[in-house]
């Protein structure tokens, strides 16, 4: 089961944290990965990884905030592939900030990522995905459904990214793609480390425990189960599943009170 045999899937800022965790499974899984992002060396040390343990990985440099440059790498891909059959929304960035603190610069920096960085590669990748059906999964948030402290930009980018999932869901049901989106709540990634490194110094190990503890299991996830999540909706076994959100925050959204 969950298999991606001969299957092409590309997934974007897969060069750490929960992309690279979703190209490895993947990549495990059968998946011929392309992994598009900035982050050049972490890219190269994710395809490593997946070279190493046997499967099939490539890097395409790409910035998700460049429309031009989104469709060249992604045509590439598809004229060396032969087809595109998954793509994974997951390039993001994180901001801290509430309404007022939140500058008109912050706000533009994650609309281009978060939301237009999505709706490029859609628009890039529709096409080719309409030739034989497939399967899109878009990274959204806990934060698009509950009220976060300092998430004012962030929460409304993966708000949007929850909306135009049902959108494409909608629009392609006939050409026999799915569209469903992720709403992780904690995940234990680099970026984490880095926020405690510089917000909290000296206090690393205190604040991290102390976000852990506002999941009501107890911990962080680990990148890892969301890419097993993730594998799930992208394979064969998720067939009858489009249009839908899932939740995987360790009771975030449903048992905090």
């Amino acid at each position: 089961m969950f298999r991606l045999d001969a299957k092409t899937a590309l997934v974007t800022g897969g060069g750490k944290g929960i992309g690279q965790a979703i190209s490895e499974r993947f990549a495990k899984q059968g998946a011929r990965v392309y992994i598009l992002d900035v982050d050049e060396k972490g890219a190269a040390e994710t395809i490593g990884r997946i070279q190493e343990a046997g499967g099939i990985g490539f890097f395409e440099p790409c910035d998700v905030t460049r429309p031009a440059q989104v469709r060249e790498a992604v045509d590439s891909i598809a004229a060396a592939a032969g087809s595109i059959d998954i793509v994974v929304n997951n390039a993001g960035i994180a901001h801290i900030g509430t309404a007022e603190s939140t500058t008109p610069e912050d706000l533009d920096r994650l609309l281009d990522v978060n939301v237009k960085g999505v709706a490029h590669v859609l628009r890039a990748t529709l096409p080719h995905l309409k030739e034989k059906g497939g399967a899109v999964l878009n990274m959204a948030s806990v934060a698009a459904f509950v009220g976060l402290n300092d998430r004012f930009a962030y929460s409304a980018t993966k708000g949007a990214v929850a909306t135009m999932t049902l959108s494409v869901a909608k629009d392609y049901l006939s050409y026999g793609i799915r569209c469903n989106s992720i709403s992780p709540g904690r995940v234990h990634t680099p970026f984490v480390d880095g926020f405690l490194k510089q917000n909290y110094p000296g206090r690393e190990a205190e604040m991290f425990e102390k976000l852990a503890l506002t999941q009501p299991i107890g911990r962080m996830a680990e990148p890892e189960e969301i890419a097993c999540l993730a594998l799930y909706l992208c394979s064969d076994e998720a067939s009858f599943i489009t249009g839908s959100d899932f939740p995987i925050d360790g009771g975030f959204k449903t048992l905090n009170t």
